[in-house]
This record gives structure tokens, C-alpha cells and sequence, in this order.
């Protein structure tokens, strides 16, 4: 643990999850689709860009707060869906849930959740947002929804890059179909890269071994089970026509996440999303789409202030947060930035994580010579 409060960056925390995690496990956190192109990209663009400081300017506190869907935040950047985040430490997604809380920011609970929705509400001190998959159909989709307003959730994240799962390469290589599967001699020859990490197997074990997604309630058949998720993606695209439903069961604020083209944000804008996710997944769906930073500038001037504008993919530091705001997002989402954070030391990690960010966000902007998050815009970047 004490490893976990000396780190200095993200990717220390990274190092950190790969040495506590199953191979299995790191690289389902770790990878992205195919050759790993827009997963890279994602990062490289904030390592391009470039800011414009301004110096000499008269040293007052930094303002970090701002405000998404009329939610006051204490800091500019959300924590993303991620899946399965109870195979990272035990009730991972209770644990990021009230990191998030403390630290004054919103929880994205994913759909594919090792937690029911109603214990990470319990468990948490902060707002939450519930994703949305239409994993096994409809009707189960309307129940999952149904119980997060009444549970509580403040907006509605609905996911529009998956019509079918991407190809990761790494997850096939490392057996995460055959570990799931419930075939034993499929299962046995992936079975050394678990016993190799014995401590987090006592805590998987501990924690009830393989989980399944509570908040997925297929009718007739009950709690979607881990192995069946590939196939139920590919049954469960949404499409715009869906919005209609999915508004009349929410009746509150959707964001649409997952748009990478103007087209797509003039259309989310219309069916009455209040903010959108400029995002590609985290490059892991389609390889060798544009990274989300470099899309962000077509979105914003597309939408012309119809809808708020985040952004998710290649956060790794606070820089990268001030670089997004200052080309139009109201804020952030970071996801792997946490989920190694949680990989490597459960709340401790995700809170060392947060730290980490904000720290360098402070950093940043007195160095740029601008003091308040809501003041960053184009002219504190190069063209």
C-alpha cells in the first residue's frame, strides 16, 4: 500500500496493477482493439499539443470547479464506466464509487457492474451516472433503468460504439473467453497466469470468485452470467430510434456517449441529449478511428452550445484535463487513469489516482497563468 501512496504518475499506478493483476486481467484494463492504433493515438495527441503560457500573472488560489448538467463538481474531470471493475479488487465498483464521492466528482456505474447498482449507491457519498447497454433486450434494459432512478442516479450514460464487441487481441492471446467458459480443460491452460498472483486470487476468491452483472436481469432467465456478454452485445445495438423509449423510461438527463463526428453530435443534439462523450471507447472498438482530441474541435463547433461537450480517451495527466477543456469540453472522463489506480491498491489507489490528477492540474494552470478551469480556452493552446 505504501507503494500505492509514493507514486508519482499514472503510470507508476500502472506498473503497480500489472505486478498486483493476473495477466488476464491487466491487459483487459491495458488493451485496446486490434493493432492498438486509436488506443495509442488517444495519448500521443495530448503529447503534441502544445500550451501558450502566459507569465507574470498575480498568484491567487486555483479554482477547479465546474459544473456538469447542474451538478456542482469540485474538480473538471468524472469518473468513466468500466466494466467488470469487481475483477480489479473486491466491490471495485463500491470502492471507486466512494473515492468519487470524496473527492467531490460524479461515479459512472457501468452496466457490466460485478455490483449491483443499489449497493454502489449505498456506497457512495457523491452523485452517480448509470451506462446503459441494451443487454438482453428491452425489457431488461427498462428494469435496469427503473431501478437506477429509483436508486438515485442523476443522469443516464447511453453507449452508442458497441454494436458488436471490438477485437482485442490481448484478451484472446490471454484465454478470457476459456477462463469463463465453465469448461475445465478449455479453462486449464490459462489457469498459471492466475495462481501467480496468489494474493489477488484470495481476494477474488474471497469476494465470490467469478461474478456475474446483477443489473442485467434477462427475463426468464435471470442474472446475465460473465460468458454470455459478447454474444448480447451483438443482440442489443442502439440505435437512434431507441432514444424515444429510453427517454420516456429515464425522464431525466442522457448523455450520448460515444460520438466522434459532427454528424453524430448534431443528431445526438437533436434527440435531446443534455451532454454527449466525445469518445472511441478507450480504443476499443473500431481500430483506426480519430483520437478523441483531435475529433473534440469538429464536436464543439457542431453543437454550438445545444448540448454540453465531454471527453474520454488518453488521460493519463492533469495536462491532458486543461488541454480538453481548453478546446471546448466542459470536463473529462478518465477511465484506465482509476482502474489502475484500483488494480493496484483499491481505494487507496483510486484515491492516489484523483490526487494525482488534481495535483497536476493545479501544476498546470498556475504555470499557464490562468487560475480558473472555466476560463481555459483556445488561446492558451497553439493552433
Amino acid at each position: 500500500m505504501n507503494s500505492v501512496i509514493r507514486a508519482v504518475n499514472i503510470e507508476d499506478l500502472r506498473r503497480l496493477a500489472k505486478r498486483r493483476l493476473p495477466r488476464v486481467v491487466f491487459d483487459y484494463i491495458d488493451g485496446g482493439s486490434g493493432a492498438e492504433v486509436t488506443m495509442r493515438e488517444n495519448c500521443a495527441a495530448f503529447e503534441r499539443m502544445r500550451f501558450r503560457a502566459r507569465n507574470a500573472v498575480a498568484r491567487m488560489d486555483c479554482r477547479l470547479q465546474t459544473n456538469v448538467l447542474g451538478i456542482p463538481l469540485e474538480l473538471p474531470f468524472l469518473l468513466a464506466p468500466v466494466g467488470s471493475s469487481r475483477l480489479f479488487f473486491p466491490r471495485g465498483e463500491c470502492v471507486a464509487a466512494a473515492e468519487a464521492g470524496a473527492a467531490g466528482t460524479v461515479y459512472t456505474l457501468s452496466t457490466l457492474s460485478g455490483c449491483a447498482l443499489e449497493d454502489v449507491k449505498a456506497a457512495a457519498t457523491g452523485p452517480l451516472w448509470y451506462q446503459l447497454y441494451l443487454l438482453g433486450g428491452r425489457e431488461a434494459a427498462t428494469a435496469a433503468i427503473l431501478r437506477a432512478r429509483a436508486a438515485g442516479y442523476r443522469a443516464l450514460v447511453v453507449t452508442v460504439d458497441t454494436a458488436v464487441a471490438g477485437q482485442r487481441e490481448r484478451d484472446v492471446r490471454n484465454g478470457g473467453a476459456e477462463l469463463v467458459s465453465g469448461n475445465l480443460l478449455r479453462m486449464l491452460p490459462h489457469v498459471p497466469q492466475l495462481i501467480a498472483r496468489p494474493r489477488w486470487l484470495l481476494d477474488f476468491l474471497s469476494d465470490g470468485g467469478m461474478m456475474k452483472f446483477p443489473n442485467v436481469i434477462i427475463p426468464g432467465e435471470g442474472v446475465m452470467a460473465y460468458e454470455d456478454v459478447a454474444a448480447a452485445l451483438e443482440r442489443s445495438t442502439v440505435s437512434w430510434d431507441d432514444m424515444g423509449w429510453i427517454r420516456d423510461a429515464w425522464q431525466g438527463p442522457i448523455v450520448i456517449k460515444g460520438v466522434l463526428s459532427g454528424d453524430d453530435a448534431r443528431r445526438a443534439a437533436d434527440e435531446g441529449a443534455e451532454a454527449i462523450v466525445v469518445s472511441n471507447h478507450g480504443g476499443r472498438q473500431l481500430d483506426y478511428v480519430s483520437s478523441t482530441l483531435r475529433a473534440l474541435p469538429e464536436v464543439v463547433e457542431a453543437v454550438r452550445g445545444r448540448t454540453e461537450v465531454l471527453l474520454d480517451g488518453g488521460v493519463r495527466r492533469g495536462s491532458d484535463v486543461v488541454k480538453a477543456l481548453c478546446l471546448g469540453a466542459r470536463a473529462v472522463l478518465i477511465g484506465r487513469a482509476y482502474a489502475y489506480g484500483l488494480g493496484a491498491g483499491g481505494a487507496a489507489g483510486v484515491a492516489r489516482a484523483i490526487q494525482i490528477l488534481r495535483s497536476d492540474i493545479v501544476r498546470t494552470l498556475r504555470l499557464l497563468g490562468c487560475l480558473d478551469v472555466t476560463a481555459l480556452d483556445r488561446s492558451y493552446v497553439e493552433p
